[in-house]
């Protein structure tokens, strides 16, 4: 019997409930649209690149609002250009590491990756492959801890990508977290991930910020546009941790109560 912590948790698949309120995302892309000018008014960016990954069975159409906010802000956004995100099938993690040496090499600068879901888990292995070429890492409802049945979507995952939930040689490694600065974005009403799966312990470079969102939503939510303004416009070399903003307390509660 496997001594690792996610075979000794109970942690189970969010419920009916929760997976009904996924249903909210369209409220939540109206939203933004309708805070435009406010997150208009969120931290500026300095231009570096920003490579931005999608979720299980997702492609870059998903990630538009969010890269055209990034350009928006300043940064110089760009899409992972694989299609839909059928999992990490034979040459699909190649093809990111290749995307990320040509950006950087493009730029002469260092790259921060946001993804989705399971795109997270790919931009946190990225960093650990090329952290010299990743300047940080933001990711949105993205399984890396936990049970890795604690998810709506695994078997949907097993199914399209092949892969046995549950090896442990595949799940352990995840856990760890890059070598560089890392940002978890959850939310408790997540509908397909199990939040307990989505955050991050704090460490010297890591964190996680609680936000009120769905977990199909979640790219496309106000809430965490704001967050990912304000953690790529640190100056490289000086990240701090996320400070929730006082008269925003409400909106971004501690994610470490309990």
């Amino acid at each position: 019997m496997s001594t690792h912590h996610w075979y000794q948790s109970a942690l189970r698949p969010p419920g009916m409930l929760k997976l009904a309120l996924e249903t909210r995302l369209g409220w939540e892309y109206a939203a933004t649209v309708a805070a435009r000018p406010l997150l208009s008014l969120a931290p500026k960016g300095d231009g570096h690149p920003v490579l931005v990954l999608p979720g299980m069975l997702a492609g870059d159409l998903t990630t538009r609002p969010l890269r055209r906010y990034l350009k928006r802000q300043g940064y110089t956004p760009y899409s992972w250009e694989q299609g839909l995100n059928l999992g990490p099938r034979e040459g699909v993690i190649e093809a990111c590491i290749e995307r990320l040496k040509s950006i950087y090499l493009e730029h002469e600068r260092s790259v921060s990756l946001i993804g989705w879901s399971l795109g997270g888990l790919y931009a946190r292995e990225l960093a650990k492959a090329l952290p010299d070429a990743v300047r940080s890492v933001i990711t949105m409802g993205t399984p890396f801890t936990g049970h890795p049945k604690a998810t709506n979507a695994w078997r949907v995952y097993q199914f399209v990508t092949g892969h046995k939930i549950g090896d442990d040689d595949l799940h352990e490694p995840l856990r760890t977290p890059p070598p560089v600065p890392t940002t978890s974005v959850f939310s408790r009403t997540d509908g397909i991930v199990s939040w307990h799966c989505s955050r991050e312990l704090p460490t010297e470079h890591s964190e996680s910020i609680e936000v009120k969102a769905s977990h199909l939503g979640m790219g496309m939510n106000p809430l965490t546009l704001y967050v990912i303004a304000d953690r790529l416009a640190q100056p490289e070399g000086e990240w701090q941790p996320f400070q929730r903003p006082a008269l925003l307390s409400c909106l971004y509660p501690d994610p470490y109560r309990d």
